[in-house]
C-alpha cells in the first residue's frame, strides 16, 4: 500500500512528448522533493483517512488524523505556489512542472489532494476575473496555502442545469448578502487552514432567468479586514457532510449561506456573467480531475504489480519454473498489468502534453501560436477529463482483479482505489457532458478546424492506419450530424470522445517509443533513470497498446456512425 512516484516515467513524458527542456536541472530536484512528501507524508495517511473519514462535530469539520499536519508540511514546502503568479507570491513555474507534482499528491492521497486542487482553480479564477483589490487581499494568502478556496455551484434542485439555481444575492452598499444552500462542496469546511474563500454562484434580484442571470461572488468563511487580518465569522455554515462511496477523508459539505442576515459576498467580474467567469475555474478543475484519473490508476497499478510479484499460486504454464510461482508469471495477470501500464503511460503523456499547450497559450512566441495552443487546450480538455477518468476507473477495477478475492476485501486497500476513482467521471461535469462539449462546442461549432489541425499533426508525425481513418470518418459524421440531427450527434458523443482518447493515446505512445528507439540506437539523450530496460519497455508498451487497445477505434467508429439511431429514436416508455 506504499506509493513511489514514477519519476522516470514522468520525466520521459515531459521531455519526449510535452517538450519540456531536457537541460532543466531543477526538474529532477523538484520532482524528487515532491516524491518525498507524497511517499513519506501523504501516502501513509491515505488508508487511515479512508477509514476514519472527515467528521462534523458541533458545527466544526475535523479532518482525519494527520491531515492537518500534512497540510502544514505541504504549505511550508511552498507546493501550493508552484504555478502561481509571482506578483502575488507564486513561483511562476510552468504547468508542465506543476502537473506531475499534482499527480503525486493525487496518487498518494486523493482525498487530501482535493483541497489544493480546488484552491488552485479558485486562484486561477480570481487571477483572471478578480478586481485589483480582491487580488491584492486574497491571492497572496490563497497562493501560499494559508487560506483555501472552493467552488459552489450545485444546489439540490440544480445539478448540471445551473440555470435552475436559486441562491440569492441582494446588494447592500459595496457588497451583497447571500442566501441559499449549496451541495457537494468539496472541502467546503475543514480545520487545516484558518480561512476558506468560497466562490459562489447566485442571482441578483433583477437578474434575467436561466444561466444568463447568474453572477459570481467571493464569500469568505471569516471576514477579512483591508489589512488582511481576520475579523469574525461570516453568516455561513456546514449543515452536514455527504456520506460517500469513496474519498472519505475529503469533507464534501452541504453549505448554508445566510441563516441570519445573509452572508457577505463580493461580486467577482461583471454582474450576470458569473457562469463565464466560473468556467475559468471549472476548466482548471477538469484538467485536475483528468490528472486524478492518471494518478489513481498509477496507485492501483503499483499495488497490483507488487501483489502479483509476491502472491505465489499456480504453476508456470510456460514451463520455465518448477513448482508454484508468483502470479505475475501467469499470462492473464501479465495481460492485465500491461493493459494498466500502457494506458497509464498514454493518459499521462496526453495530460502532460495538454499542460504544455496551456503554457504555450500563455507564453507562446506570437499571437497566432498562442491562439493555436489555446484551441488545442480547448479541444483536449474534455478528452483529458473524460477519457482519463473512465479508463482510470477501469484500471482501478483491474487492480482489484489482479488481487483476486483479496482485492474485494477492504483490508488490502485495492478496493479503496476503485471507490476513490469512481467519483472522477462524475464531478466537474459528468463525462456525458464532456462528450457533448467536445462534440458540439469543440468540433461542430468551429466546423472541425481544431480537430482537423490535430489530425494533420498526427499525420505529420507519421501516424496512419485504420484507427486514424476511423477517427477521421467519425469526425466527418459528427460535423454532419451535429448540424443536421443534433440528437443523433448527442447519442454518438460518448463513443466519439472515447475514440479521440484511444487514438490520441496511441499518438502519445508512438512518440515515446520513437524517442526510446532513438536513445537505444543512436545514444540520443534520455532523462535521468531512462536506462536500456526502461527504454525497451516504452517500445513494448507502444506495441502492446497498438495491438490490444487501438483496435477499439474501428468498433468505436461504428458506434459513432451507426450506433446512435437506436438511442436517439427509442420511445422512453419501453425502457
Amino acid at each position: 500500500m506504499t506509493y513511489a512516484a514514477p519519476i522516470a516515467d514522468m520525466m520521459f513524458a515531459l521531455t519526449e512528448v510535452a517538450g519540456h527542456p531536457r537541460d532543466d536541472d531543477t526538474l529532477p530536484q523538484i520532482l524528487g522533493q515532491a516524491a518525498k512528501l507524497a511517499g513519506d507524508v501523504l501516502a501513509p495517511i491515505n488508508r487511515a483517512g479512508d477509514l476514519e473519514g472527515a467528521v462534523l462535530e458541533n458545527g466544526v469539520v475535523r479532518t482525519p488524523k494527520g491531515f492537518k499536519e500534512a497540510y502544514a508540511a505541504f504549505v511550508k514546502g511552498g507546493w501550493n505556489a508552484v504555478p502561481c503568479d509571482p506578483d502575488h507570491g507564486g513561483q511562476g513555474l510552468p504547468w508542465t512542472v506543476a502537473t506531475p507534482v499534482a499527480e503525486m499528491w493525487n496518487a498518494a492521497n486523493m482525498a487530501f489532494a482535493l483541497c489544493p486542487l480546488l484552491n488552485q482553480g479558485a486562484i486561477e479564477l480570481l487571477t483572471a476575473h478578480g478586481s485589483p483589490a480582491q487580488k491584492k487581499l486574497y491571492l497572496p494568502r490563497m497562493i501560499s496555502g494559508e487560506w483555501t478556496g472552493t467552488m459552489n455551484l450545485t444546489e439540490p434542485q440544480a445539478g448540471s442545469d445551473l440555470g435552475q439555481l436559486k441562491t440569492r444575492a441582494v446588494p447592500e452598499g459595496e457588497h451583497y448578502r447571500i442566501k441559499g444552500q449549496k451541495i457537494f462542496i468539496t472541502w467546503g469546511e475543514h480545520d487545516v487552514a484558518e480561512n476558506i474563500v468560497h466562490m459562489v454562484l447566485a442571482r441578483t434580484p433583477d437578474a434575467p432567468a436561466g444561466s444568463r442571470g447568474i453572477s459570481l461572488f467571493l464569500v469568505p468563511k471569516v471576514m477579512v479586514r483591508p489589512d488582511g487580518g481576520l475579523d469574525g465569522r461570516n453568516d455561513l455554515r456546514c449543515v452536514s457532510l455527504e456520506h460517500k462511496l469513496g474519498i472519505n477523508g475529503s469533507p464534501t459539505c452541504v453549505m448554508a449561506y445566510g441563516d441570519n442576515d445573509g452572508a457577505v459576498g463580493y461580486l467577482v467580474g461583471a454582474k450576470n456573467r458569473g457562469l463565464e467567469a466560473m468556467f475559468t475555474m471549472m476548466n482548471n478543475e477538469r484538467m485536475g480531475v483528468g490528472l486524478q484519473g492518471v494518478a489513481i490508476a498509477e496507485r492501483a497499478y503499483q499495488q497490483a504489480r507488487d501483489y502479483a510479484r509476491q502472491r505465489v499460486q499456480g504453476r508456470d504454464v510456460s514451463g520455465g519454473k518448477p513448482g508454484s510461482v508468483a502470479i505475475i508469471r501467469h499470462p492473464d495477470v501479465r495481460r492485465m498489468l500491461l493493459t494498466m501500464k500502457a494506458q497509464i503511460d498514454a493518459m499521462r503523456a496526453l495530460t502532460y502534453y495538454t499542460a504544455a499547450q496551456i503554457d504555450l497559450s500563455k507564453g507562446g512566441a506570437d499571437a497566432a501560436a498562442r491562439a493555436a495552443a489555446q484551441a488545442r487546450v480547448d479541444l483536449l480538455t474534455p478528452v483529458v477529463k473524460a477519457w482519463n477518468t473512465d479508463v482510470g476507473c477501469e484500471i482501478a477495477s483491474l487492480g482489484i482483479q489482479v488481487h483476486g478475492g483479496m482485492g474485494f476485501i477492504e483490508e488490502t486497500g485495492a478496493a479503496q482505489h476503485y471507490r476513490d476513482a469512481r467519483i472522477t467521471p462524475i464531478y466537474e461535469g459528468t463525462n456525458g457532458i464532456q462528450a457533448a462539449d467536445l462534440a458540439f462546442r469543440k468540433v461542430v461549432r468551429d466546423d472541425g478546424r481544431a480537430m482537423n489541425a490535430l489530425l494533420a499533426e498526427m499525420k505529420d508525425d507519421g501516424l496512419s492506419g485504420a484507427a486514424l481513418a476511423a477517427l477521421e470518418k467519425a469526425t466527418g459524421f459528427m460535423l454532419f450530424a451535429g448540424k443536421a440531427n443534433p440528437a443523433l450527434a448527442a447519442a454518438a458523443a460518448t463513443p466519439y470522445l472515447r475514440l479521440v482518447g484511444v487514438v490520441a493515446g496511441h499518438w502519445m505512445l508512438t512518440r515515446q517509443a520513437r524517442a526510446a528507439d532513438r536513445a537505444l540506437r543512436d545514444g540520443a539523450p534520455a532523462p535521468e533513470g531512462a536506462g536500456p530496460e526502461f527504454l525497451a519497455l516504452k517500445i513494448r508498451l507502444a506495441r502492446f497498446y497498438e495491438r490490444n487497445i487501438l483496435p477499439q477505434a474501428e468498433a468505436l467508429e461504428t458506434a459513432v456512425t451507426e450506433g446512435g439511431d437506436d438511442v436517439a429514436t427509442l420511445d422512453d416508455a419501453v425502457l
